[in-house]
């Protein structure tokens, strides 16, 4: 089976557009066979112009990685794919050591604008007022006292199953309940 001409034109303007190929075009020949060859099935099957460069973009990519990793110009990373340099020990010598420099970071201290602090108490209010009427309405679940503990004096899960003769489970659930609630109410 052969190629049509418009086939192989729109194979080789994927291969050139490819970030892959920059630095790599004297692997054009075997990118392009491989390409061929993977994509000879895909070609004469697919009709829709759209869907065929789109499924070409895919091999061309495939077909250039498998190149790249054979001729030993791409290692795997656990990110992707890094192209291999091969360095010479001259070089390496010639880098300034960086072993004894010290970097020193500043903190920075981004202080609060006078209406993100108002919006803030305002969101806070209208959580514990949204607090405040749940508890109300199930007062035998203890949602009050439990968002006091929590996230007004910090106490951990268990600190607050202590506290309230209850269970960390219990204390996890009634928690993540009441915050479906406060958010349910908030919308």
């Amino acid at each position: 089976m052969e190629l049509e001409q418009d086939k192989i034109d729109l194979i080789e303007r994927i291969i050139r557009n490819d970030r892959k190929f920059v630095n790599n075009e004297d692997l054009y020949d075997d990118f392009f066979n491989e390409t061929c060859k993977r994509s000879m099935l895909i070609v004469q099957t697919v009709t829709s112009d759209a869907t065929l460069e789109a499924y070409l973009k895919k091999i061309a990519t495939t077909s250039i990685l498998n190149v790249l990793k054979s001729e030993g110009r791409l290692r795997r990373t656990q990110s992707g794919f890094a192209p291999v340099k091969n360095v010479s020990l001259e070089t390496v010598s010639e880098l300034p050591d960086y072993s004894s420099m010290n970097v020193f970071y500043l903190p920075m201290d981004i202080q609060d604008t006078p209406e993100d602090l108002a919006v803030k108490k305002d969101i806070l209010q209208r959580i514990v007022d949204t607090v405040c009427d749940i508890d109300k309405e199930f007062p035998e679940e203890k949602y009050l006292q439990l968002y006091c503990l929590r996230y007004e004096k910090g106490l951990t899960q268990i600190k607050i199953a202590q506290k309230l003769n209850l269970s960390q489970s219990e204390v996890s659930k009634r928690l993540f309940k009441l915050m479906g609630k406060v958010k349910q109410a908030l919308e």
